[in-house]
């Protein structure tokens, strides 16, 4: 009895010994198949060109992403030809272009239309409005007003300097669209002279400046108060107010 367990043990050892090894010799045949399938997918080139996408900030986001997706492939931003240079297999490159095609679209613009109106005592006395064009991920920046002279060197001993100030209304503006509402970041200033003169020099002015900057979100066709202050020493106040237009 004890000699019939020890073979059936015996015949248990040598069936589970034999599946082992061909379990193994399976493993190093797939691997060996993938080794060679990896090894006749041979590296190609090609340049992807940009349609939409002309902004050096813009293109180098897309080259991070398609680094970061295709770890493997050789990648090169030509700005003068707004092309990407690209070696990888021909996987990756058909990847690459799926990720050009969704990522590189026509950027959408927008026109912003900034309202400045100006009371006094609750009446109003002056409303004026400027209207840029903003294209989504961009910046516009718009000035309008005189360059005023101002003398540097009061002493009557060494040359006279002048230098210029740029005084009048600036906004710059950038945002990002979404959905039906964009994502707005803005700065605006007007700056004039006052009435008043300098103490330190006869000739010197003060210059009055209201500035502004924020982020805010807006629906378009919905016009939004970006800020309202009082003028100090005065009845007057001031208000800004900004709506947005999808153009295209």
């Amino acid at each position: 009895m004890s000699n019939q367990k020890t073979a059936n043990w015996t015949r248990i050892a040598v069936t589970v010994a034999m599946t082992l090894a061909v379990a193994c010799r399976a493993m190093s045949a797939v691997a060996q198949t993938q080794d060679a399938g990896a090894k006749t997918s041979p590296e190609i080139y090609q340049t992807l060109y940009l349609t939409n996408l002309t902004q050096p900030n813009d293109a180098d986001d897309l080259v991070k992403d398609l680094r970061n997706m295709l770890s493997k492939a050789k990648l090169m931003y030509v700005p003068s030809q707004s092309a990407i240079s690209i070696r990888a297999s021909a996987e990756d490159i058909a990847v690459a272009q799926k990720i050009l095609s969704d990522l590189d679209k026509t950027k959408k613009i927008y026109r912003l239309t900034y309202t400045m109106k100006e009371s006094d005592g609750g009446k109003t006395i002056g409303v004026q409005h400027f209207s840029i064009i903003v294209a989504s991920g961009s910046m516009t920046v718009f000035k309008q007003g005189s360059r005023v002279p101002v003398g540097t060197n009061s002493s009557a001993q060494g040359p006279n300097e002048v230098t210029y100030l740029d005084l009048g209304q600036e906004i710059e503006a950038s945002l990002d669209g979404y959905l039906d509402g964009v994502r707005l970041r803005t700065k605006v200033v007007q700056s004039s002279i006052a009435e008043e003169r300098s103490g330190i020099g006869t000739q010197d002015p003060i210059i009055r400046q209201t500035t502004l900057e924020g982020t805010s979100t807006l629906v378009q066709g919905k016009p939004l108060v970006l800020g309202s202050l009082d003028v100090p020493g005065s009845t007057r106040h001031q208000e800004v107010e900004v709506v947005s237009e999808l153009v295209r």
